[in-house]
């Protein structure tokens, strides 16, 4: 984790104090449970929770030094605990293995990584429906290959982003179902030292579902879910992040990230706006998409368990985590703070003499009754003398003056193929789908 790209809240997850937390009341609600059950004595669970009431620090540099002896990280934790509670805590981890405690932590960590995450999409998405709406009619060129294309709106861009994103809620909200399970199964999964009910009450105290069948571990196919999950909100980052740089560049100009009073774009050069939060978001996309490979392969375990996976998740549960969190804020603001220029639009618009509503006169004239082929070529062969023009001439002009083209369409047709309201006549429609409101 690195601070620079990490906020309070989700790093907060983490911390070895929170996770050493989440640690003890696992144990004391599995005593809890085998007290009522006749298992431990009564007093057991109720000496940890008196204990806990106190809100004691956990001192994490003491359980430290303890498992620096035992080269155990739990026995080290239920030594300490002992230390502190007294007599009573050696009915902890009645019939239980380290995994137990281990693997139905990280389900709670990844829960609650995943609220978080949850709520940045919230914002992120609300961000992009407001500017969607502010653009929903500012025309702009759409780009295939790079290359002009057709008209569209920049409201269709930035819906098409709300669409992405609110399937990556979609799919958030069920990995997080899919990670959400609890595990106190002991040993090998058997439940041979431990009555089912105990992890089901775990469960239950934890806002988490039991693992229907677990080995010694919880399977790991859930958490590669998880992780791919992230893995592809990520992705969807980094394409609306690659889009403000393209529409930044110098010779687009469409829209650009905002830029602060006495911010400044380059040490050498005073005159520099640079992309530099959006070129941040594609890095930290890649980070998180880091996770996604090491995850899948934790699946494949030994037998009923080995560790291989648990260094693997000591490093993408914190790290895929924080940085997801910080790129989604990071994405919401530059949407909300976002410098849309509609009069570059327009101007990009015209920029090549009108090639743009080329499909439009192909159209026309295979209504006005010409082979698709025969239309193709006459409309090309004008559409190549403008770009090879730069934009400097018009095709509209051109394709009046084709004695071909005037035999088959009128100048009131062909003036008809050049508006642009032709091209927008469906945006409210679209907007009523993704948005699934009127507009």
């Amino acid at each position: 984790m690195v601070p620079r790209y990490a906020r309070p809240a989700m790093t907060a997850i983490w911390e070895p104090e929170a996770r050493y937390r989440i640690w003890f009341e696992i144990e004391a609600h599995a005593t809890d449970k085998l007290g009522q059950l006749g298992v431990v004595p009564m007093s057991a669970g109720k000496a940890l929770w008196d204990w806990w009431a106190t809100n004691p620090t956990i001192d994490v540099a003491a359980i430290d030094a303890i498992e620096a002896i035992t080269k155990h990280d739990v026995i080290a934790f239920l030594d300490w605990v002992a230390q502190q509670v007294g007599p009573e805590a050696r009915f902890m981890h009645q019939g239980m293995t380290s995994s137990d405690v281990l693997d139905t932590t990280l389900a709670v960590q990844l829960t609650r990584a995943a609220d978080l995450l949850l709520e940045d999409l919230d914002q992120l998405l609300a961000a992009l429906r407001r500017r969607a709406f502010e653009h929903k009619h500012t025309p702009t060129i759409g780009r295939s290959h790079g290359i002009h294309a057709e008209p569209t709106t920049f409201g269709l861009k930035l819906a098409q982003a709300y669409a992405e994103f609110s399937r990556c809620t979609e799919r958030l909200v069920a990995a997080r179902a899919e990670i959400a399970t609890c595990a106190i199964s002991g040993a090998v999964g058997t439940f041979a030292n431990i009555d089912p009910a105990v992890e089901e009450y775990v469960a239950e105290k934890l806002g988490l579902t039991p693992e229907p069948i677990s080995t010694q571990v919880i399977p790991r196919d859930r958490h590669a879910m998880f992780f791919a999950t992230l893995g592809v909100i990520a992705s969807s980052i980094e394409r609306l992040a690659i889009e403000v740089r393209h529409l930044q560049r110098t010779e687009v100009l469409e829209a650009e990230e905002y830029f602060s009073p006495g911010q400044k774009g380059s040490s050498a050069m005073p005159h520099k706006r640079n992309p530099v939060l959006t070129e941040n978001l594609t890095g930290l996309a890649r980070v998180v998409r880091g996770a996604v490979v090491p995850a899948l392969e934790n699946v494949a375990l030994w037998h009923e368990r080995d560790i291989s996976h648990s260094s693997v998740e000591r490093f993408i549960g914190p790290d895929a985590t924080i940085t997801l969190d910080f790129a989604l804020a990071r994405l919401t603001s530059v949407v909300d703070k976002l410098l849309v220029y509609p009069e570059r639009m327009q101007k990009n618009l015209d920029r090549m003499g009108g090639l743009v509503h080329s499909q439009r006169v192909l159209l026309a004239l295979t209504q006005a009754g010409l082979a698709r082929k025969d239309a193709y070529r006459l409309v090309q062969r004008n559409a190549m003398k403008v770009w090879e023009s730069d934009g400097a001439l018009s095709l509209r002009e051109l394709l009046a003056a084709d004695p071909e083209v005037a035999a088959r369409l009128s100048p009131e047709q062909l003036a008809e193929s050049f508006g642009l309201d032709y091209h927008f006549a469906q945006v409210d429609r679209i907007f009523a789908r993704v948005f699934e409101e009127g507009t």
